[in-house]
């Protein structure tokens, strides 16, 4: 056979796959990909299907992500792709498919990515990892393509294992141990055994988890540090090195301690890593545990008591406090508490309580903006809003108010309407449930009258906001029109108490009447539509703001 007869038929070939791969670049599931910068939306891709190439870093940038799984259009795609799993730091293709708007898009935190909720979006995208990679994205050196039917199969990935799913672990741990006469030796043993095997499932590492350890006893003693030890051998070391103490269980005190050492004092765990404390006690505490558990809640930690042999019924008569699980845990859900029988059935724990700790969306005690921030709503209630645009200015409300986390622990929302008087709607402490609280904002009724605005923030500083205390608090002033009365001077001294003010304003509220009351800086905290039905594309801008306010001041 002739060199000519074989190249021909694989001329041919070659052609072949070039024309398709030709063809196949118009087509919607196009697989080479078109790179973008981080900040490139959901919205900006004109095809469905489309494959694109992100850059590394985009989790560097601050990129907005609206969505959990499913996104809203207006989010970075490279962000959506990282929080989504499908990429990593690093970058590369991933594949976008366009998807209808939809109602509530749910805020989670995945892979070092914060994304927002929404209330509702007209279009969404998913994304996916490209079926196949071109040769270019790959580190294949040979320019020779291989026919389909002579592709070597790959085998299908396994399934990750838990300890692999855990390296996503991304928060900072304070581990308080029980180092009392209760414990005593044999069982301080196992319980580093433990706390060893707990380390390793959680994967601890420069990237990952960042373990701190105190020991309980007569005063509690720091062990080491949060960064002290990032690699798994050197913990693990350190942990076994660990010598036993004696003495009272004052476990209220090493809360104390390890809430101070490893997240209060300045440079205390990583910035925007969830703050998690697990106790572990045997028996019983000697001293209160409701201070203690009080500065850790203040300060946005996550504490977790396991208790290993629990008091026998006949030992409850010298427990000091029966209810000490209740009032030492981040709350008291069930989730924060966990039992263990004896600590010669440790192992079999290990993996259930390292998937607690990990669970991202279970810590209600994480200080973010959407779960540590006061909300007050100044609502106009003058005759030139009108019955039908006051209720368009609740929906809007509504809109910002189901965007954030509230609850008895979390994010608290209060209202107060104004015409030429002022009237509290509802307190900042008054509802405890988001339901509840959204339910309260609309069923206020519209109040009819003139427009003061300044007597009204006034008002609200000292009413709505007397119990707070400053650098959380923020103040959402909507109104249609001129006021009566001087509205700067109010302003000024409300922002004096720590509150942050945006002006919302609608048809012929003069802008500066707006700038003068919203803080600095004032383009970032003013805004203005000519009709009502344009504050709802608001929310997110609103949210964003509070969220980057919240970020700044912390």
């Amino acid at each position: 056979m002739s060199f000519l007869s074989v190249l021909l038929p694989l001329t041919g070939l070659l052609l072949l796959l070039l024309l398709s791969s030709m063809s196949s670049v118009d087509s919607s599931e196009s697989s080479v990909p078109h790179p973008i910068p981080c900040v490139t939306r959901g919205a900006d891709l004109m095809e469905d299907g489309v494959v694109v190439l992100c850059p590394p870093d985009c989790t560097q940038g601050g990129v907005s992500v609206f969505g959990t799984g499913i996104y809203a259009s207006v989010s970075s795609v490279c962000g959506a792709a990282v929080h989504r799993g499908v990429l990593g730091p690093s970058g590369g293709p991933v594949r976008v498919h366009k998807l209808q708007g939809r109602h509530n898009y749910m805020s989670s935190y995945a892979h070092g990515i914060q994304s927002q909720p929404l209330t509702q979006w007209s279009n969404s995208f998913s994304l996916a990892k490209p079926v196949s990679v071109p040769l270019e994205l790959t580190s294949v050196t040979s320019t020779t393509a291989l026919p389909a039917a002579a592709q070597p199969v790959k085998k299908p990935q396994k399934k990750p294992s838990v300890k692999k799913a855990l390296t996503d672990c991304q928060i900072d741990i304070a581990m308080v141990i029980d180092s009392s006469n209760n414990i005593g030796q044999r069982r301080f043993n196992l319980q580093k055994n433990f706390v060893v095997k707990l380390a390793a499932m959680l994967r601890v590492g420069p990237t990952g988890p960042h373990v701190g350890l105190i020991q309980a006893s007569d005063s509690p003693r720091t062990e080491f540090l949060l960064t002290n030890y990032t690699q798994p051998k050197e913990l693990t070391f350190a942990i076994k090195e660990v010598s036993y103490l004696g003495g009272n269980t004052n476990t209220g005190k090493a809360i104390m301690q390890a809430a101070e050492t490893f997240f209060i004092q300045e440079n205390g765990g990583r910035r925007g890593h969830p703050r998690v404390m697990m106790v572990l006690l045997d028996g019983w505490p000697s001293d209160d545990l409701e201070q203690a558990a009080m500065l850790a809640r203040e300060s946005g930690i996550n504490v977790f008591l396991v208790s290993v042999a629990k008091p026998a019924p006949e030992e409850l008569a010298m427990v000091r406090d029966k209810d000490f699980m209740k009032k030492a845990v981040c709350k008291d859900n069930g989730f924060f508490s966990y039992l263990i029988p004896g600590w010669f059935s440790t192992t079999k724990h290990v993996k259930p309580l390292s998937q607690r700790l990990c669970s991202l969306d279970g810590l209600l005690c994480s200080k973010t903006c959407y779960n540590s921030v006061n909300i007050g709503f100044l609502i106009d209630g003058s005759s030139s809003v009108g019955e039908g645009n006051f209720q368009l200015v609740l929906d809007f409300l509504v809109g910002i108010a189901r965007s954030f986390d509230i609850s008895d622990i979390g994010a608290r929302i209060g209202a107060v309407q104004f015409t030429y008087e002022q009237r509290l709607e509802f307190g900042l402490f008054d509802h405890h449930d988001k339901e509840e609280a959204v339910n309260a904002l609309k069923r206020i009724h519209y109040m009819s009258g003139g427009t003061s605005t300044g007597e009204a923030i006034s008002y609200t500083a000292n009413k709505l906001f007397r119990r707070t205390g400053p650098g959380r608090n923020f103040l959402i002033v909507v109104t249609d029109g001129q006021s009566y009365d001087d509205v700067r001077l109010p302003a000024l001294e409300a922002q004096k108490q720590g509150i942050t003010i945006y002006s919302v304003g609608v048809a012929w509220a003069p802008l500066d009447d707006l700038r003068a009351m919203s803080s600095q800086p004032k383009d970032g905290h003013t805004l203005f539509t000519r009709d009502f039905t344009g504050l709802t594309g608001f929310v997110p801008v609103i949210v964003k703001g509070i969220c980057r306010d919240f970020t700044e001041s912390n």
